[in-house]
């Protein structure tokens, strides 16, 4: 789970202005920790199907948020995958 102070940290890092948590920036950056989260989790937990299938649901809507930012701004969207190290 997220904390409420690592989410203000992600929100100060990655939001256009104070508290702007529903830029595309935000969102994949919150969806991109909460994914590392799970992952680490899964690495010990094998056997956890049920949280495998969220992380492939929160994978997905990450995917289609940077899809929409790609197609939107594709600077944005390229300062954001190498600000966030993932494959783009």
């Amino acid at each position: 789970m997220l904390t409420a102070a690592r989410t203000e940290e992600i929100v100060g890092r990655y939001g256009r202005k104070p508290g702007d948590t529903g830029c595309p920036e935000v969102q994949v950056a919150l969806l991109s920790e909460r994914i590392r989260q799970i992952t680490e989790h899964l690495r010990t937990h094998g056997h956890d199907h049920h949280s495998r299938r969220g992380l492939l649901l929160l994978v997905s809507q990450r995917r289609s948020l940077l899809n929409y930012l790609k197609r939107e701004d594709i600077e944005r969207y390229r300062t954001l995958v190498e600000s966030l190290g993932l494959r783009g």
